[in-house]
């Protein structure tokens, strides 16, 4: 059964902590996304290897194999969203329906060993991604079809939100 879409605009992040999950992106410079981005991909491989790893709490709310197939998607979405930012001048990103692809690519069906491995090499190779932007790019912009800009910079930081957030939804 689908979840109804989440269409909150999460930019907000950007400036102000999460009340739910605590995160506070808002000071955090490029430099230290790379290891903060490490240290979340170190704690999923725990959540997929939950004897509930496919159990939903409840109709609305993913497992936490779905959970951890968007964390995947999202490590690899950004990291496209990266690498055009670097090569190209204030691209646009391709939009992503997050909840249309955990319904095509069927999360709650896949095998939690194979997202685990994906997962984490999606997440150093993006880690390693922005290790290697210099200081001089930081400041290169991109932006999404709905107006919302980033730096490289800001991007990061909006990225770590989501999977620190998703790492609370599944252990708390």
């Amino acid at each position: 059964m689908p979840i109804i879409p989440d269409t909150k605009n999460w930019t907000w992040v950007l400036e102000r902590e999460c009340p739910e999950c605590g995160f506070d992106g808002s000071g955090i410079p490029l430099a230290e996304i790379p290891d903060l981005l490490r240290a979340n991909v170190r704690a999923w491989p725990a959540v997929l290897r939950r004897d509930d790893v496919r159990v939903r709490p409840d109709d609305s709310t993913w497992s936490p194999l779905e959970y951890s197939a968007h964390v995947r998607d999202v490590f690899r979405v950004f990291r496209t969203r990266l690498d055009l930012m670097l090569a190209e001048d204030d691209p646009e990103f391709d939009n992503w329906d997050q909840d249309a692809t955990a319904v095509a690519e069927r999360y709650s069906e896949q095998d939690p060993a194979v997202v685990e491995s994906d997962l984490v090499a999606a997440g150093l190779a993006l880690a390693d991604a922005f290790e290697r932007v210099p200081a001089e790019a930081a400041s290169r912009t991109g932006r999404r079809s709905d107006g919302s800009r980033f730096t490289v910079e800001s991007l990061g930081r909006y990225l770590l939100h989501d999977p620190v957030h998703h790492l609370w939804d599944v252990t708390h």
